[in-house]
């Protein structure tokens, strides 16, 4: 017998079309699948496929990532290689914003993120910085540009992603106070949570929040169709808020209230509401 969500699934499932609900069940055998092979395949143009995978995740069935679609699962069981390519131009733009948001001649932390790193790529030009990182990732970017100092936290890699989790690492971020903290996140609800599902990230994304003057939040809206379960802070710890599209709503209230300000990254670049 199914219950209530695999009966909506189901339901879903059978409203496709024969060529979506063959794609679906690719995606589900194989895992990652791309726009041109399926156009070869179906003998069909990109457009359509496109247009495909884009009903298949609007149905909430599959993650659409750049150039294709993964199976629609929780996002900590997404390979971290295959993260980077979900709404990877808006992470890009994300970034750029970002680093826009943070002047020379200051100090910076970053924690672990697909996201982050694209801020970080956004500090290159940067100088007289000192960055500050639990994240592998980040630091390698870095490397070598000039006008930096960079600081990696000490402790455990994580060779999955590049990140120092665990108390070593907190120990160590709460021995700095940086001028600027930028972190992501794996999903937002709309009532302002900031969410996870590490819990030792998440200490080390709260020891950076701490031991920062300001702090910036970088999500894409794809984070609102996500859940997680640990809260890494509320929308009100946060000063600026680097998005691609305007939030809810409801979340635009809850940034609002607590003087959180959204920037969007996009059409719409570097435009902010309180």
């Amino acid at each position: 017998m199914l219950d209530l969500h695999e009966s909506v699934l189901h339901m879903d499932k059978m409203e496709l079309t024969p060529r979506q609900n063959d794609i679906l069940s690719q995606i589900k055998t194989s895992g990652l699948v791309e726009v041109e092979p399926l156009a070869v395949q179906y003998d069909v143009s990109t457009q359509t496929i496109r247009k495909d995978l884009n009903e298949l995740a609007q149905r909430g069935l599959v993650a659409r990532v750049h150039g294709g679609a993964l199976p629609r699962v929780t996002i900590s069981n997404v390979g971290y290689e295959d993260r980077r390519r979900i709404a990877s131009v808006e992470k890009q733009a994300i970034g750029q914003v970002a680093a826009n948001l943070i002047p020379n001649n200051c100090s910076i932390m970053l924690n672990i993120g697909t996201t982050t790193e694209q801020v970080a790529l956004g500090l290159v030009g940067h100088s007289d910085l000192v960055v500050i990182s639990n994240n592998v990732n980040i630091i390698n970017l870095l490397s070598g540009s000039p006008g930096k100092e960079l600081i990696l936290a000490g402790g455990t890699v994580r060779q999955s992603d590049g990140a120092i989790v665990g108390d070593a690492a907190v120990d160590f971020i709460s021995g700095f106070k940086a001028d600027f903290a930028v972190i992501g996140a794996s999903a937002l609800d709309d009532d302002g949570a900031v969410l996870d599902f590490d819990l030792r990230e998440v200490s080390v994304a709260r020891a950076i929040l701490r031991n920062a003057r300001t702090r910036i939040l970088v999500c894409d809206a794809q984070k609102f169709k996500n859940t997680a379960p640990v809260r890494i802070c509320d929308i009100g710890e946060i000063d600026f808020f680097v998005t691609d599209r305007q939030p809810s709503m409801e979340f635009a209230d809850s940034c609002e209230r607590a003087g959180t300000k959204i920037v969007l990254a996009g059409p719409q670049d570097g435009s902010t509401n309180a």
